[in-house]
């Protein structure tokens, strides 16, 4: 795994209210990741970027939505998710921009 690869494995944090609540529980945070992504380069990815301890990590694809565009239907792109478990008393902020 190249630095420069690890550096583009992680696309952008998942901020809702259900991922909120999920931080909040099991001390986990998402983000989107690209859609050939592994469990071992999300791993090493937030490692290097966010300098934190990852537990473990757990992915997800989630599919396109159809959607109706006047007469004709059309589908979203689907995109795939990582659920990411630190290790106790580890935490990423995205308020402040970074680790706490």
């Amino acid at each position: 795994m190249s630095q420069e690869r690890l550096l583009q494995v992680l696309l952008a944090p998942q901020i809702s209210e259900k991922a909120t609540f999920i931080a909040d529980k099991n001390e986990q945070v998402i983000f989107r990741v690209l859609p050939d992504a592994t469990k071992p380069e999300v791993k090493a990815a937030v490692e290097l970027l966010f300098k934190v301890k990852v537990e473990s990590v757990q992915i997800a694809n989630v599919k396109g939505k159809c959607k109706k565009f006047g007469r004709t239907m059309g589908r979203r792109k689907g995109w795939k998710k990582a659920y990411v478990s630190l290790m106790p008393g580890q935490e990423i902020n995205f308020v402040d921009g970074g680790v706490v």
